[in-house]
């Protein structure tokens, strides 16, 4: 028993540790686009300071650039035109007060407290407030040089201005990436169900607890829907190229939560999947030919979100294997009856996937044979 737990654990271990990697992966790629723009618009921003204004060393335009377009679409315009006068009003501020009095210590105390006044009472928020303070510190203390006095306040406003162009050119990628998600959710699920059904057929403790670590391994993938979710209804709000996909994006997020409590119930059911292998409770045939139906149901749903559809066309298909989960004969055995509820749990959650609400995917279902 003691070595059956150490495996245990270090399959879960291993399981978990390919999933983190694989996670980071994806992220990375997710964000390719926002780093690549972030990169471009750097590299504008120096060449319009420098080149067209012919500022010397104009740092301040790619690092208000950078700072102000981030890696994320949520609020973006409103980011970074907070970002933008921010980091100007503290390089304006330090730039100014530098010229009249110098550097130093107490230099930079009233440099400081007039930055974070002036942007407290412009009514800026925490972003406005921190970049001003942030930026008069690295005027008056790393780069003192009156003689570039507004200078480098144009500069990041020119880098500001980079950032708010690049800002509303956003690509279809984001807009994608919810039912992208949706769909990896739906195959996952799918995955599982099937794996279940082979784990009830040879009712084998080991494959049954590797299955039961993959499937509590799925919590990334409902995070990762969410994010994209957000991050779709950040881009149809923020870009005005792309306000007219807001109807489809916010269909995506609405089903969130059904694809959510679909994964759980799942995950429920492979539990108690993996319960009856460990207590060598066989489960009736019938229940894992409903099981694998369903995981056939679930590839359809899939499909559907993949080809950027509302997954209406797998409800029939959906509503059959409910009824039949009101016809298999039932079981004196626990394991057998919580499999077969939760059966009847996944059909639900997937029918509200489908565009039902809560009643009308719970009424879709007969009640259990006696």
């Amino acid at each position: 028993m003691e070595a059956l737990s150490f495996d245990h654990a270090l399959e879960r271990l291993v399981v978990r540790s390919r999933t983190s990697a694989r996670t980071r992966v994806d992220r990375w790629r997710a964000k390719g686009w926002q780093i690549g723009q972030a990169a471009v618009a750097a590299g504008v921003a120096w060449l319009v300071a420098s080149e067209v204004l012919g500022h010397t060393s104009p740092f301040f335009a790619p690092i208000a650039a950078v700072v102000s377009l981030g890696t994320s679409y949520g609020q973006r315009l409103r980011r970074v035109a907070e970002v933008t006068v921010g980091v100007a009003l503290g390089v304006l501020i330090g730039d100014v007060v530098v010229s009249w009095i110098g550097s130093g210590a107490w230099q930079l105390v009233l440099i400081v407290a007039l930055a974070m006044s002036t942007a407290f009472l412009l009514d800026g928020g925490q972003v406005f407030v921190s970049q001003a303070a942030v930026q008069s510190i690295l005027i008056s203390t790393l780069v003192p040089s009156p003689d570039a006095a507004y200078a480098r306040f144009v500069d990041a406003l020119v880098g500001g201005g980079v950032a708010l162009l690049a800002a509303s050119v956003v690509p279809a990628a984001p807009l994608r990436r919810p039912r992208e998600q949706a769909a990896r959710v739906m195959r996952k699920t799918a995955q599982l169900l099937r794996a279940a059904a082979t784990v009830m057929v040879d009712n084998e403790v080991e494959p049954a607890l590797a299955l039961l670590a993959d499937a509590r391994a799925t919590d990334s993938l409902i995070r990762e829907l969410q994010a994209a979710a957000d991050e779709g209804l950040s881009v149809v709000s923020s870009s005005p190229f792309r306000i007219r996909h807001r109807p489809e994006v916010r269909r995506m997020a609405d089903l969130v939560e059904p694809l959510d409590r679909a994964l759980r119930s799942t995950r429920v059911l492979v539990r108690r999947t993996a319960v009856a292998a460990y207590q060598q409770h066989p489960v009736p045939r019938s229940y894992l030919l409903l099981t694998s139906d369903l995981a056939t149901a679930a590839d359809l749903v899939a499909d559907e979100l993949a080809a950027d559809r509302m997954p209406e066309a797998a409800r029939p298909a959906l509503i059959a294997v409910g009824h039949a989960t009101g016809q298999v004969e039932r079981s004196d055995d626990l394991s057998a009856e919580v499999v077969l509820a939760q059966l009847r749990s996944v059909v639900v959650d997937l029918l509200m996937v489908t565009g039902m609400d809560t009643l009308q995917a719970t009424d879709a279902l007969p009640p259990p044979a006696e």
